[in-house]
């Protein structure tokens, strides 16, 4: 199933399933945001697209990916890899690239700052794959200083010359030896209010600095950019049905994998220099499940129990699902719907690698599901809601380019229509769990306040597990008062920007 819960697609998948994208790793099968970097700038006129030549490098693969992103709004996670499988580069090629295309898109304010002052008619009026060369040219030599700068700017030179000719090489050596020169930042000017000033400084638009700035002040809206362009850490869980995270965790020291349990999440470890826990026999062997330690909260929290019944209304790829049969012992019954049905053929694999018969997928709007689904039929029903994905901006960059404020209203709108449509699904006494992977109020705290204003036989449920209150508490993430709802933002735990909010229907 894609993992693109931005769109505004009922029950399909999330943007922050993509699995994680350690720097210098490169990317496993999964969604992005859509149109990607670049999105404004048009191709110059009369400059027809050619088809993109095989790229014989790390650097020639990111700009094929790039070009893609920038002119036909290609998810950046699923391009990169499908140009990094044709491609068959080395491992550490493919890090390369995975480095560049990500990175490039995450400081695509900042590098057009710097281009706009040195290319006449940029961005707009340079041919776009032109365009793309230069940024990720200059983007390796300001922030990549393990690349020796002859090499970058050597490289471009050659690529220019391939797909251009002599003049377009020399415009591409020139602005690069000219960067390497003079200076690869340039200074903000003086006096910059703090929006203006964050935005040129990590590289966001300034509508959406102004917005976390009037919800969270200047200061935590600063640390939210600033994570936001970090590398994802990489984590998994574990299956409890198959192993231990203790044994898990031995088996991975005796592999001289370092792994850590997760400070967040129950059943969580956290990695590094693992390469893709997704190639590994681990995962073949359905012993962990590549998933944020944020998202990893959201079943924990539902905290289904064996012989239950329950609904996961937006499922794939099948995360959560597969997350909330583990917690009960595979006893039960877990309906997993997908509006797609490919989407729901991943659900089923995923059930199938972990060993999980207890999970039952179907296809279908998830608007529908009360109509093909008795009343009041649900111990659990799960609703991770399609949103605009904002949390997840260190995975999907391109998300930061372009969502819009209207974007926000519109979505809001469908969470709005969803809980109205599936909370009829919950017994009486049972949960309701609505979770996105966003932080923008209106698609979280909000939307279950306005649910709650119109719901009275719901309540705010704050029966969570005792070790994630702690979690919690020790990250500083849990409000006071607790309300049975928690806003996660990127930079308190390293995890996904996430909202999760527990309701249980009175008797």
């Amino acid at each position: 199933m894609s993992m693109d819960k931005q769109s505004t697609k009922r029950g399909q998948g999330s943007p922050r399933k993509e699995t994680a994208r350690p720097r210098g790793e490169a990317p496993r099968p999964g969604g992005a945001a859509k149109p990607g970097a670049g999105a404004a700038a048009k191709p110059a006129s009369g400059g027809a697209q050619r088809r993109a030549p095989s790229p014989r490098g790390p650097r020639e693969a990111a700009l094929n990916v790039l070009l893609r992103v920038d002119q036909q709004g290609a998810y950046s996670g699923l391009e990169l890899n499908r140009v990094l499988s044709a491609a068959a580069l080395s491992r550490q090629d493919a890090a390369l690239a995975t480095e560049i295309v990500y990175g490039t898109i995450q400081r695509l304010n900042t590098i057009d700052r710097v281009l706009k002052e040195r290319v006449k008619g940029w961005p707009n009026k340079v041919e776009p794959w032109v365009r793309s060369l230069l940024r990720l040219s200059y983007y390796q030599l300001r922030w990549l200083d393990r690349v020796p700068a002859h090499a970058v700017t050597d490289e471009a030179v050659r690529i220019a010359k391939k797909r251009g000719h002599a003049g377009i090489a020399g415009l591409v050596n020139g602005v690069l030896r000219g960067l390497v020169r003079e200076g690869l930042a340039s200074e903000l000017p003086s006096g910059l209010g703090d929006a203006e000033r964050i935005s040129l400084t990590h590289s966001y638009p300034e509508w959406l600095v102004k917005r976390w700035i009037d919800v969270y002040g200047a200061e935590t809206a600063e640390a939210i950019c600033e994570a936001g362009n970090e590398p994802p850490q990489s984590s998994a869980r574990v299956n409890p049905t198959r192993i231990s995270r203790s044994e898990l965790l031995e088996r991975m020291d005796e592999a001289q994998i370092y792994a850590r349990p997760s400070k967040l999440a129950p059943g969580g470890i956290v990695a590094s220099r693992a390469g893709s826990l997704a190639a590994t026999d681990w995962y073949r062997e359905g012993l962990l499940t590549v998933q944020d330690e944020s998202s990893m909260l959201v079943a924990a929290v539902a905290g289904p129990k064996p012989g239950m019944r329950v609904l996961d209304c937006c499922a794939a790829p099948g995360g959560k699902t597969t997350h909330l049969a583990e917690l009960m012992g595979d006893a039960g019954e877990v309906v997993a719907n997908d509006i797609h049905p490919h989407k729901e053929a991943l659900v089923a694999e995923q059930a199938a690698r972990l060993g999980l018969r207890s999970i039952r997928t179907v296809v279908g709007d998830a608007a529908g599901l009360a109509d093909t689904l008795p009343a009041a039929s649900m111990d659990v029903v799960l609703l991770d809601a399609p949103c605009s994905g904002l949390g997840v901006i260190r995975r999907k960059p391109e998300i930061k380019w372009n969502k819009s404020e209207e974007d926000i209203a519109g979505l809001a709108a469908l969470q709005a229509e969803l809980l109205e449509k599936v909370h009829s699904l919950v017994r009486p006494g049972g949960t309701l769990v609505y979770s996105t992977c966003t932080i923008a109020k209106e698609e979280n705290e909000e939307a279950i306040l306005r649910f709650l204003e119109k719901h009275p036989n719901y309540m705010p449920d704050t029966d969570w597990p005792q070790e994630i209150i702690e979690s919690l508490k020790q990250g500083g993430a849990l409000p006071e008062p607790f309300a049975g709802m928690v806003q996660l933002l990127p930079q308190q735990f390293g995890s996904d920007g996430f909202f999760i909010a527990k309701l249980k229907r009175l008797p």
